[in-house]
């Protein structure tokens, strides 16, 4: 019986009595009549009797409303209990079992906090915890570990003292949708790099009640970045550029000579019978002084100039030239000399006395090319007249020496007639699955052939062929010409593999691009999961914002894309992220160093590791020999292709070789044999 109901009782039972006493005075039941004594008795018990009910009552609401305060004050903890209501007794009894509930919640939630806070505090990745103005209220110990700073020190503090100033104004704005990059700053100043998550918590339909920031240390990605775009950029033996880095910095010499009017003159050299030291004393004397030669050729660099080693023996000094035109020549004939007189010194090698003698090609911009290819190449030529002098070892360019611009002319002309006549071929080079040696697939390779001169390399005329924009039309009828040689496979060969095909910047821009690609797979019934685009590292980067929106086109399509020639360019593991990207080609120049030193070994194994952090597959190119094979076994690189496994072939014999692998003889062991 609930207290308010005890009430109305007491109060019933009470009006009841004084009621029958009041009658039985009247009626004369009690002797002696309604004396004064008698009705002052009537009167204290019906007072009595209201203040005992007054009373009893207010115990009642005050009771009622503390039992619903308290199933109120448990809804906001948890689900209110199903024994919650009326029927539990009396309005104490409902007061103490919510208590009693809302005690066991609270013990639940406590459990509960204390298990939250024990897998927070194992992860290896800070957790941050602010409220909505970004002050810190909770940190993991993975965040004080990373900032060096005590739970007490950091709490209190605001997330935009941590960040660096930098990313300060961008860093709360980030969405747990994408991961984004950032440095915080640690104890003693040092920036902390991080990828992370920064998402608002939503509490009770609300979503302002602070945000969760989850963050990674990724110093040791940033430094394996830092040394393979160190490593792609300086070669491993000399420690100067290579050659595409050379490029790289010649380019923007030539762009300031041409923005400042200045001169820019390039000397091309190499050392006379390096093959005879090579053969006499072994390769690792040829390399110690090709270190012994860069060396020197740092230390006589004028404050102007730069250096690269271009290929093998071969190097390049680029001098920038301010002063009068007429002083030029003096200088560079002086320079050539003092190159040679310095360069030429003995080198003592495992004992041996060795003179190394060089020889100099020299060529000017404006007078002798406008751009850093003829610049080389008539440098070059110099350099090979230079060999036919046996008095100064160096020759300035003259026009007379290179027929090639006049044959530049004529290959452009040649190409065009050639593609018009439907005279240029599609070679496939076998991509072979590493642990397995199967053959996985293939890239086609577009091939040109002249009946007066033989087969012209495509590092001739790909470039004559981007200059003229006919590399559009050739690329699409690349296309065509594979995507007709898969139907044919995939019909009589089931499971025949996927087909590689580079793809050009100028393809890309097409602002049809997509719909042409979809219409030449639909032409000849060929699935999108059996091609592959290749995108050269240079090209993704030229302007990724347009890049990126045709690749996920393309990627949607259901067709794989492959960075092909990676760490050439200069782009980062961490834009890759950005690129639906499935596969990357390591550069066939790294592949190359693997056997020669510890560097080579060290970058290809590191972008494959971060290759596959990254869900990427990997493809070797350039793999000539057994040794370089299982040195990527061993490094795990998914694919190989080169010429290991054979030329370049017609879709003729790539046919043949897919059909004996069908029948079993799988190995490329013996397919290739």
């Amino acid at each position: 019986m609930s207290l308010f109901s005890r009430y109305l009782v007491t109060a019933m039972v009470t009006v009841i009595a004084v009621s029958a006493a009041a009658a039985a005075v009247w009626q004369g039941r009690i002797p002696g009549g309604p004396d004064a004594v008698t009705l002052s008795i009537l009167a204290t018990i019906a007072v009595v009797a209201a203040i005992a009910a007054l009373l009893t009552y207010r115990q009642a609401v005050l009771t009622r409303n503390l039992a619903e305060a308290g199933l109120r004050l448990g809804s906001n903890v948890g689900e209110t209990p199903d024994d919650a209501g009326p029927e539990n007794g009396d309005d104490l009894g409902q007061l103490m079992e919510s208590l009693r509930w809302i005690s066991r919640r609270l013990h639940e939630r406590k459990v509960s906090r204390e298990e939250l806070d024990r897998v927070l505090g194992a992860l290896n990745d800070a957790v941050i915890q602010t409220n909505n103005d970004g002050g810190i209220e909770f940190v993991n110990r993975a965040a004080t570990r990373m900032l060096g700073y005590e739970t007490d020190e950091l709490k209190g503090t605001t997330m935009r003292e941590l960040v660096a100033a930098r990313y300060a104004d961008e860093f709360m704005l980030a969405s747990e949708k994408r991961t984004f990059e950032a440095a915080l700053v640690a104890r003693g100043e040092v920036e902390v790099p991080v990828s992370y998550t920064c998402s608002r918590i939503d509490a009770d339909g609300f979503s302002d009640k602070g945000f969760i920031i989850a963050a990674r240390n990724i110093s040791e990605r940033k430094a394996t970045e830092k040394r393979i775009r160190y490593l792609a950029k300086i070669d491993a033996l000399t420690k100067i550029p290579n050659r595409m880095q050379f490029q790289h910095l010649l380019q923007q010499y030539l762009a300031r000579a041409q923005k400042t009017r200045k001169q820019l003159a390039l000397l091309y050299f190499d050392v006379d019978r390096f093959k005879d030291i090579n053969d006499t004393y072994g390769h690792g004397a040829g390399d110690t002084c090709l270190e012994c030669l860069a060396s020197r050729l740092t230390k006589l660099l004028p404050a102007n100039a730069i250096s690269g080693r271009l290929a093998g023996d071969e190097f390049a000094v680029a001098i920038e030239w301010g002063r009068p035109k007429e002083e030029l020549n003096a200088y560079l004939q002086s320079f050539a000399k003092k190159l040679r007189k310095d360069l030429g010194k003995l080198v003592i090698v495992q004992g041996h006395e060795i003179h190394m003698g060089i020889s100099i090609g020299i060529a000017t911009f404006p007078r002798d090319a406008d751009n850093v290819i003829d610049l080389i190449r008539n440098a070059d030529a110099a350099l090979y007249h230079a060999k036919r002098n046996p008095h100064e070892h160096f020759e300035f360019f003259d026009a007379q020496m290179n027929a090639a611009s006049v044959e530049r002319l004529m290959l452009k002309s040649k190409l065009r007639r050639s593609y018009e006549l439907d005279e240029l071929l599609v070679h496939y080079q076998p991509k072979i699955d590493v642990k397995s040696g199967d053959i996985v697939g293939a890239e086609a390779l577009v091939r040109w052939e002249l009946t007066d001169r033989g087969l012209v390399l495509p590092s001739e005329f790909i470039p004559l062929a981007e200059e003229t924009n006919l590399i559009v039309q050739i690329g699409e009828w690349v296309l065509n010409q594979v995507c007709k040689d898969l139907s044919d496979w995939q019909h009589r060969i089931p499971g025949s593999g996927k087909v590689s095909v580079n793809l050009s910047l100028k393809q890309l821009a097409q602002p049809n691009f997509t719909k042409r690609i979809k219409r030449i797979l639909n032409k000849h019934g060929v699935s999108p999961h059996a091609l592959e685009l290749e995108i050269t590292e240079t090209t993704l980067m030229r302007d990724p914002d347009h890049t990126i929106r045709i690749l996920r086109q393309l990627s949607k399509l259901g067709l794989s894309l492959s960075i092909d020639d990676f760490g050439t360019g200069y782009s980062s593991l961490s834009a890759l992220q950005q690129f639906p990207i499935d596969t990357l080609k390591i550069d066939q120049s790294f592949i190359r160093e693997i056997l020669i030193n510890k560097e080579g070994t060290t970058i290809v194994s590191a972008i494959i590791d971060l290759a596959h952090s990254m869900n990427m597959e990997v493809v070797a190119e350039g793999v000539e020999s057994e040794l370089q094979l299982s040195y990527l076994k061993v490094l795990n690189c998914d694919l190989v292709q080169g010429m290991l496994f054979g030329q370049p072939m017609t879709g003729a014999d790539y046919f043949n070789l897919l059909l004996t692998a069908s029948r079993g003889d799988t190995s490329y062991r013996k397919l290739f044999a």
